[in-house]
């Protein structure tokens, strides 16, 4: 049987290079690819669109846009807007954001389970072509819809997920989203903790945990050089732990490793700084929360998030060798 897998795309390649990978991506039978947008560089709907144009089968997710800074019409309507290029092909992922990036650009995110719910109840109704009235603590909106004159004006088949790290927004995700994209550097054993807590909200709305999809970033560097692989992501992790920190909670790496690397780290970080911290990330800690080194090793630490439920890991390319990635997990 066929284990599907997806494809994870940042910002670290030429977006028209990008579009090559999601083609060679879907040629190989990949379920869906997946465009980043956390940091200030690059936004997710520009490159979902063209990745929409350049294929005809893969899904399209964007893992994950934040709830913040998007007035809700005009987020129902980008999304209105991708499946008209991409029918039944795009997901909405979106996520609470983060902080000190939030604050620094004027965001309070006072409440964020309220300031979900309210954005996934309405971006829902108005996806079903509702009229929608909702006067909620972060949502305000008198009467307003899609307003589809000239194309299609059925509801859109465009599955909402939320990206959680913590119990509260995995509990949440289950009870009111079709699936729940789960975070990587994450060690294999947090998934138990997802799971148990994702289960939790889906009894909530009377589903089942087997009613919730739960695709899984993975950081994943895949080369035939053990070394070269192992350096790519003690990078991204120097960078991770020191900027962001649900994902530096979430890894269990411990509170003085990630001060001494953001002792070290500015914002943004430069490649200098990134240099002379990546020492403190260890050869175990790579191991612990990533996939990566040779396709065998990836592939054998890949099995462990699935195995402990994930249902579609999300890879997270880091390094060069984007299409030996693809090859290791292609479907055909």
């Amino acid at each position: 049987m066929t284990k599907p897998a997806a494809l994870y795309l940042q910002d670290a390649h030429d977006l028209r290079e990008g579009l090559e990978y999601v083609r060679y991506a879907e040629e190989k039978g990949f379920d869906a690819v997946w465009q980043a947008e956390s940091r200030l560089v690059r936004d997710a709907i520009v490159p979902m669109a063209a990745y929409a144009a350049v294929t005809e089968r893969i899904k399209i997710g964007s893992g994950v846009i934040n709830n913040w800074t998007r007035n809700i019409g005009l987020l129902a309507s980008t999304f209105l807007t991708l499946d008209d290029l991409a029918p039944d092909r795009m997901i909405c992922g979106i996520g609470a954001w983060w902080d000190p990036l939030a604050e620094n650009v004027g965001i309070d995110r006072r409440k964020p389970l309220t300031a979900m719910r309210e954005t996934v109840e309405v971006m829902r109704r108005l996806l079903n072509m509702e009229n929608v009235t909702f006067d909620g603590e972060f949502v305000h909106v008198q009467g307003i819809e899609l307003d589809v004159v000239h194309g299609n004006t059925n509801p859109r088949n465009v599955p909402i997920m939320i990206g959680a790290t913590g119990p509260k927004m995995l509990q949440l995700a289950g009870e009111i989203c079709d699936g729940v994209v789960m975070n990587y550097c994450v060690p294999v054993e947090y998934n138990k903790m997802a799971m148990e807590n994702i289960e939790i909200g889906a009894k909530k709305a009377g589903k089942t945990i087997d009613d919730i999809d739960r695709p899984q970033l993975v950081v994943c560097s895949v080369s035939e050089d053990y070394d070269a692989a192992m350096d790519s992501t003690r990078q991204l992790l120097t960078q991770y732990l020191a900027q962001q920190p649900h994902i530096a909670i979430a890894s269990g790496v411990s509170n003085d490793v990630v001060a001494e690397i953001q002792s070290i780290l500015g914002w943004p970080a430069t490649h200098e700084q990134i240099q002379a911290a990546k020492h403190l990330v260890t050869d175990d800690l790579i191991h612990r929360i990533t996939a990566s080194g040779t396709p065998d090793v990836a592939r054998e630490k890949v099995d462990q998030y699935r195995a402990e439920g994930c249902t579609v890991p999300i890879l997270y390319p880091v390094g060069g060798e984007v299409k030996l990635l693809v090859d290791t997990f292609a479907a055909n």
